[in-house]
C-alpha cells in the first residue's frame, strides 16, 4: 500500500503497529478538494462540531473550546496559533473517504479524522497521546520531533497536556502528502513552518476503567434477578448502627447472582463500539420515500452507511448506533457487506434486506447513493 510506503499491511502491523514510529513519504495524494483555513474555520463556527482554537502567547498556553465567532478569528495574531476540528469525517464525504482507506485495521479501533490549521509557529506543544495516530501533512510544512522519552510529565496549570520537558530523539520536515506514524505514549512536538494543514486519524483506545464504567451499565438492562432481602432468624440487637457481618455477608450472596458470559460480552462490545459519540445527531429525512419507492432508489443507485453512523456484525448479530439489529437470516450477508465496505451497490435486493434497510434509513444512519 502506498499509503504504508510499500508495505503490506501485514509488515506493517508487525514491525511498527504499536512498536515504533514510521515516517511515509508521499503517502496520500487523492485529495477531490483540500479542507483549508476559511472551511476549517466556517466549521469550527457549528454548535454541532467539536472544535477548539489553541494559542501560545507570552510563554503560556491559551485554550478556547468553539463554537466561535467569525469575529474571534479576526483577532487572531499572524504567528503561534492552531485551530482544530474534530471528526470532520462526519462532516465531508471525501475525508469519511480517507478515513477508511485504513480498513486494514478493524473498525472498533478506528476514531475519526480531526483536522488542525496552523500558521507558522503554530503549535499545541510537546505532548503525547494514548492512541496510535497517523498524522498527514496536507499543505505548507510542518516539523515534527519525537522522543520515546515521555516522563517528564505535563505542565500542571497549562489548559491542554504540554509536557514539562522534551528531548527530542528524531526530526523531520513533512511536506504535504507526508505521513508519520506514532505509537501510543511517543512523545511529538509538531511545529508550522508554512501554513497546512495536519490530518490526524486517530484511534479508538478506551481505558479499563470507562469499559468497566459501560459493563455495568449495559448489565443493568440485561440483568433481572429474583428474590429479595430477608431475615426471618434475626435477634435483637444491642447496636443498631452497627453493619454486622451477617448483613454483609447476606448482601453479598445477592451480589454474587450478577453474572456475564462471553456471549453477554459480545452484545455489550457490539453496542458500546457502535454507539455514537454525545454530540453527533442523524438527519431523518424531511419527506422519507415510501417502502416501494426507496427499494426502487437502491435498484437504481445503491446506498450507503451515514458519514457519522458505525456498523458492526458478529457471528449472526449485527449491530448500528448502539442497537442490534433484527432482520431476517436471509439479510445477514448482505448487511456484513455493507458494514465492510459501508456500501452497497445498485441492485434488485431481496425484500427481506430492503425491510432492515428502510428502517435503518428513517433513522438516518442510510443515506441513498
Amino acid at each position: 500500500m502506498q499509503l504504508l510506503g510499500g508495505l503490506s499491511p501485514e509488515e506493517f502491523l508487525k514491525e511498527y503497529w504499536q512498536k515504533k514510529p514510521l515516517l511515509i513519504r508521499n503517502a496520500w495524494s487523492n485529495f477531490p478538494e483540500l479542507i483549508d483555513y476559511a472551511r476549517l474555520a466556517e466549521l469550527a463556527q457549528h454548535e454541532d462540531v467539536e472544535s477548539r482554537l489553541i494559542e501560545y502567547k507570552g510563554g503560556h498556553w491559551k485554550a478556547e473550546s468553539g463554537p466561535f465567532r467569525p469575529s474571534r478569528f479576526a483577532r487572531l495574531a499572524e504567528t503561534d496559533w492552531t485551530i482544530l476540528v474534530g471528526n470532520v469525517n462526519h462532516l465531508v464525504p471525501h475525508i469519511a473517504d480517507l478515513l477508511y482507506q485504513f480498513n486494514f485495521l478493524p473498525y472498533t479501533r478506528l476514531d475519526d479524522l480531526m483536522i488542525s490549521y496552523a500558521p507558522p509557529g503554530g503549535s499545541v506543544g510537546p505532548h503525547y497521546d494514548s492512541y496510535d495516530v497517523f498524522l498527514l501533512q496536507v499543505g505548507g510544512k510542518k516539523r515534527w520531533q519525537i522522543s520515546s522519552d515521555d516522563a517528564s510529565g505535563f505542565i500542571e496549570d497549562a489548559p491542554i497536556r504540554v509536557l514539562k520537558e522534551f528531548h527530542p530523539e528524531q526530526e523531520w520536515v513533512l511536506e504535504h502528502g507526508d505521513m508519520l506514524y506514532l505509537p501510543p505514549m511517543y512523545a511529538h512536538h509538531g511545529v508550522a513552518l508554512e501554513p497546512g494543514m495536519t490530518y490526524s486519524i486517530g484511534f479508538r483506545a478506551p481505558k479499563t476503567q470507562e469499559i468497566a464504567g459501560k459493563f455495568l451499565e449495559f448489565l443493568q438492562d440485561e440483568l433481572c434477578l429474583e428474590g429479595m432481602y430477608s431475615d426471618p432468624q434475626r435477634q435483637p440487637t444491642a447496636k443498631p448502627a452497627e453493619i454486622d457481618s451477617e448483613f454483609v455477608g447476606q448482601i453479598g450472596e445477592m451480589l454474587k447472582n450478577i453474572t456475564w458470559n462471553d456471549e453477554t460480552i459480545r452484545r455489550f462490545v457490539g453496542s458500546y463500539f457502535t454507539e455514537p459519540k454525545p454530540h453527533v445527531f442523524y438527519n431523518q429525512p424531511d419527506e422519507p420515500l415510501d417502502f416501494d419507492d426507496f427499494a426502487a432508489e437502491i435498484a437504481k443507485g445503491g446506498i450507503m452507511i451515514d458519514a457519522k453512523a458505525l456498523m458492526l456484525y458478529e457471528a449472526d448479530r449485527v449491530y448500528a448506533n448502539g442497537e442490534a439489529l433484527e432482520f431476517e437470516p436471509e439479510a445477514l450477508p448482505w448487511l456484513q457487506k455493507l458494514a465492510d465496505q459501508r456500501k452497497l451497490p445498485a441492485a434488485n435486493y431481496p425484500e427481506s434486506l430492503i425491510t432492515i434497510l428502510y428502517e435503518c434509513y428513517e433513522y438516518g444512519y442510510l443515506q441513498l447513493s
